[in-house]
C-alpha cells in the first residue's frame, strides 16, 4: 500500500512542477506581453568594409538635377544639357530611352569637367566688374577684384577660410573642416599665387570652382 502511495506521488511530481512554472494570468487592467513581430535584426555592415560610410551606395544626380545644381550654386546654366548632351551624359528621351541613366561613367565626367570649366571661367571672368561682393558667387567676401590694392597671395588666413566654408557649404552643403580645410586652403594658395603672377584673379576663382564641381561630393547623394 506505501508503494503505492508513493508511485502515485512521484507520477504527480512533474504535473505539480509545470503548473508551479505557469505564468499567471494578466490581473486585470494589465497588458498581455506581445511578441515580436519583427523577429531577429540583421545588424549594420562594418562601416571599415564600407568605405567609411554605412548604408546604400551614392547615386549619380541626374541631368536634370546637374542642371539645376549649376544655376543654383554657379549663377549661370550649363546651355548644353538642353541639346544633345543632355542625351549623351544619361536623359532619357522617351523615344529610345525611357530610363535615365545615372552611372558614374567616364563619359560623365569627361563632359562635366568640359562644363564645369566653361561655366566656371565665364562666372569668374563675370564678377571682376561687380564691386559689391554680395553680389558674386564665387569671391563673396573679397574686396574689388580689379582694385590694384587687392591681393589675394596677401589674404589672411581668416579670409581663406571664410571664403573655402562658404564656398564647399554653397557646393556641397557641408562646410571644409579639419585637415582637409589645410589642403584646399593650400590649393588656393597655389591657384592665387599664379593668378596674381598672370595678373588674371579671376582664374583663381575659377580653379576652386571648377575642383568644386567635379567633386563627387557635387554629383552623388
Amino acid at each position: 500500500m506505501r508503494r503505492l502511495v508513493a508511485v502515485a506521488l512521484l507520477a504527480l511530481a512533474p504535473a505539480c512542477s509545470q503548473e508551479e512554472k505557469a505564468p499567471a494570468p494578466p490581473m486585470e487592467g494589465q497588458l498581455e506581453p506581445i511578441p515580436n513581430p519583427h523577429g531577429s535584426v540583421t545588424p549594420l555592415p562594418d562601416p571599415e568594409l564600407q568605405e567609411g560610410s554605412v548604408g546604400r551606395a551614392p547615386r549619380r544626380i541626374t541631368v536634370a538635377q546637374l542642371q539645376t545644381s549649376i544655376l543654383t550654386t554657379v549663377g549661370i546654366p550649363w546651355a548644353e544639357l538642353d541639346g544633345g548632351l543632355g542625351t549623351t551624359l544619361g536623359r532619357a528621351d522617351y523615344a529610345n530611352i525611357v530610363t535615365e541613366n545615372i552611372e558614374p561613367n567616364l563619359v560623365f565626367a569627361k563632359f562635366l569637367e568640359d562644363g564645369a570649366r566653361k561655366v566656371c571661367k565665364a562666372r569668374a571672368r563675370a564678377e571682376l566688374d561687380i564691386v559689391d561682393p554680395t553680389a558674386r558667387t564665387l569671391s563673396r567676401n573679397i574686396p574689388n577684384l580689379r582694385d590694384a590694392a587687392t591681393n589675394l597671395t596677401k589674404l589672411s588666413d581668416a579670409q581663406v577660410t571664410e571664403l573655402l566654408v562658404y564656398l564647399s557649404t554653397r557646393f556641397w552643403g557641408a562646410p571644409l573642416s579639419g585637415d582637409e580645410l589645410t589642403r584646399w586652403k593650400s590649393l588656393f594658395t597655389q591657384v592665387a599665387a599664379r593668378a596674381e603672377t598672370v595678373r588674371a584673379r579671376d582664374q583663381a576663382f575659377a580653379a576652386m570652382c571648377i575642383a568644386m564641381m567635379t567633386d563627387p561630393r557635387f554629383l552623388t547623394y
